[in-house]
């Protein structure tokens, strides 16, 4: 078995959802699910078929977050792994408890617009995730003034009153 590590490549601001679900019907159910979740939003959607054809399938309505889910997917190659991109101005903290609930997603390893590495084993038999490094190590504990610009911050982008 050989372990890679594979880059997720992606615009700077741009966040993604990285998970593993069990069907095929994945992709038309996390679709229906992001278009009911947020009106407007801007996605696209790759998912690695695990048996069959074992291709790539994808949807979504941005061709630019399309082709990213694609090509990540791709290079993952990780069966039953789906990879969301959402444009620019939409988060995961909108979609994340929705996608949690469709029937066919099993696990969310990542949702974050950090630099992302994605940790995979490589068998005889296909490919699958073991976990992913999601931005950076901690560089110590915050202190009051790290906690004061915390909660600005929070106030500042409107998740907290």
């Amino acid at each position: 078995m050989e372990i890679q590590v594979v880059q997720i490549e992606k615009p700077e601001p741009i966040n993604f959802i990285l998970g593993q679900s069990h069907f095929i019907k994945t992709v038309e159910d996390i679709h229906e699910t992001l278009v009911g979740a947020v009106p407007g939003i801007k996605f696209g959607l790759a998912f690695c078929e695990a048996s069959g054809a074992c291709l790539v399938r994808f949807s979504g309505n941005d061709e630019a977050m399309v082709e990213l889910a694609k090509k990540n997917a791709l290079a993952i190659g990780a069966g039953h792994s789906f990879i969301l991109f959402l444009g620019e101005g939409f988060y995961p903290i909108n979609v994340l408890n929705a996608i949690k609930n469709v029937p066919e997603v099993a696990r969310i390893f990542c949702a974050t617009a950090n630099p992302t590495q994605v940790l995979v084993a490589e068998s005889e038999q296909g490919r699958g995730i073991l976990g992913v490094i999601d931005g950076f190590s901690p560089q110590g504990i915050e202190d009051e003034a790290g906690k004061d610009w915390r909660k600005s911050f929070l106030r500042m982008i409107g998740y907290k009153l």
